[in-house]
């Protein structure tokens, strides 16, 4: 939605964001992308991504990597099979 003729609501959407349980996922993804900054790593055009989804209740600790955008926005998280 864009915003013309009022101000974005920046604090009633980190409201919303924090009671639909968001934030934490968000901030588990800005501390990868640091850490991988911090190593030096070069990851333009990348996407970090995690070896568990966060979705599914993985985190850093789960491990991460860097992928390719259009590999790692394909998964679903659904197990492939029989």
């Amino acid at each position: 939605m864009a915003y013309t003729k009022t101000k974005r609501p920046y604090k009633k959407e980190y409201q919303l964001q924090k009671k639909r349980g968001e934030h934490s996922n968000r901030m588990e993804r800005q501390r990868a992308r640091r850490a991988l900054d911090k190593k030096g790593v070069n990851r333009k055009g990348k996407d970090v991504s995690h070896n568990k989804m966060l979705s599914k209740g993985g985190s850093n600790k789960d491990g991460y990597r860097l992928e390719s955008p259009s590999k790692n926005r394909s998964r679903n998280g659904k197990k492939k099979g029989k």
